[in-house]
């Protein structure tokens, strides 16, 4: 077997990075863009000792979970790999995915309960961010995606997974921006103005902040201008903003954001409680599914606990402590961004919440120095997950229970499995569709101290 050769393979299941799985003679081959079911004519495109991966030449039998991509551009964008597969047998997939890397990683045998969906799948995606360039002779603005494996940009006009109001400020801003001197960034040779738009759109108000990134480290030109040409050309706009970013550097957002016209944040609502969100706010880009996933625990800390102190680590904006704030005593965030615990204390003042202790600090030297107990503890690392001090300190806090929210199974799979070794019982995991037409899943898992 090599490179090149090309085989007639039935897909018989899918991995946790949303390529098909074949066998031949034994041999594991992954193949792009495959759906369990399908039979294919699969060119072999990598041969290593172990697996092979591949690329289909020609759909033989299409699985009966196949269906058309309501976007053409869904093979070469490569930012919804699934959206090839009917939108039930995502959740099935995804479900199948947590159940599978539990049982690899964590050694972990526990029924996956099926994902809960996504209110919405299209229009969900509420933070947008899209690389800027422009082409060699004409100098014409391109924005969109990377093709998959490459930093070639896919020039979209339309995406089906964003409230359409983005496609018309970005299609705005390509037109516009050669009229006021700003040309589009190359990465190559680090020249050209514009590195990104991000636009952050909310659910609740369908306001929108624009921020311009641009290789720069002031405002130059025509810049504010510019900025305030968008914002009056568009009511939907709350606000414009430039962020300064000349490194070469492949990080989006540079540390300095100046607000050029209009507000610096836009306001989402979670349950009963209302959000500002911010040039570099982390917040979850599919605000429907993230109040699921609020609700949820929510639900089971007041099922489980009367009036409980809770601890909310790795807490951004404090998003958890401020939504179940009234069913607690007392909640104590800790959150190692300044910007992030300074709104996170005007939200807590906007919702006239008083018993909320934020902390600025990193949550495994918080740990370190906290001698109360808790109730619970809420987990919510980036996707690198915690590290093993991490884990023992909030073992150490927690009187009860660990509540982990994360968006890497992977991850979670190798936590639970050390928390598990300290005595600990996993009660449930819970998977939830935030990233609709993606294979990312993310996962609400309830840990009781033995």
């Amino acid at each position: 077997m090599k490179c090149d050769d090309e085989l007639i393979l039935n897909i018989e299941n899918f991995s946790n990075l949303g390529l098909g799985i074949a066998k031949k003679d034994g041999f594991v081959i992954f193949v792009e863009n495959s759906c369990p079911g399908d039979v294919v004519k699969v060119k072999l495109t990598k041969v290593n000792k172990n697996y092979a991966t591949g690329t289909i030449s020609e759909i033989i039998t299409p699985s009966k979970h196949r269906t058309k991509a309501f976007c053409p551009l869904q093979k070469v964008c490569g930012a919804c790999q699934l959206q090839f597969i009917d939108y039930d047998y995502q959740l099935e997939l995804k479900q199948q995915i947590v159940s599978d890397t539990m049982k690899t990683i964590g050694n972990i045998n526990i029924d996956i309960p099926k994902t809960i969906p996504s209110p919405q799948i299209k229009n969900y995606r509420h933070k947008i961010q899209y690389p800027i360039s422009r082409t060699k002779n004409s100098n014409r603005m391109l924005a969109g995606y990377y093709k998959p494996k490459t930093h070639e940009i896919v020039n979209i006009k339309y995406c089906p997974i964003q409230p359409e109001i983005c496609d018309k400020i970005i299609e705005y801003i390509k037109d516009e921006a050669q009229n006021f001197g700003i040309k589009g960034f190359l990465e190559k040779n680090h020249t050209g103005e514009l590195r990104h738009v991000v636009i952050r759109s909310s659910c609740h108000t369908k306001e929108n902040l624009v921020v311009l990134v641009v290789n720069a480290t002031k405002t130059f030109g025509k810049l504010k201008e510019f900025a305030q040409h968008i914002y009056n050309k568009f009511d939907a706009v709350s606000g414009v903003c430039v962020n300064f970013n000349s490194k070469k550097t492949n990080v989006i957002l540079g540390n300095k954001t100046e607000c050029l016209c209009g507000k610096d944040y836009i306001e989402e609502k979670i349950l009963d409680k209302t959000f500002k969100i911010g040039a570099n706010t982390f917040f979850q880009i599919n605000p429907q599914s993230a109040e699921n996933i609020f609700r949820y625990v929510k639900d089971y800390i007041s099922a489980s606990y009367n009036n409980p102190i809770v601890l909310d680590a790795y807490a951004g904006i404090t998003s958890f402590g401020i939504v179940i704030s009234d069913i607690c005593q007392k909640v104590v965030s800790v959150e190692e961004n300044k910007d992030s615990c300074i709104l996170a204390n005007e939200v807590a003042k906007m919702n006239n919440i008083n018993n909320l202790e934020i902390n600025n600090m990193d949550a495994a030297k918080y740990f370190q120095t906290e001698t109360r107990k808790f109730d619970t503890v809420i987990l919510d690392p980036p996707r690198k997950g915690c590290t093993k001090e991490s884990l023992d300190e909030a073992y150490r806090l927690s009187k009860d229970s660990i509540i982990y929210v994360s968006c890497n199974p992977a991850t979670l799979a190798r936590d639970l499995k050390y928390l598990i070794q300290k005595g600990c019982i996993v009660k449930s995991i819970q998977p939830f569709d935030m990233f609709c037409h993606t294979f990312h899943v993310e996962n609400v898992a309830i840990i009781k101290k033995n």
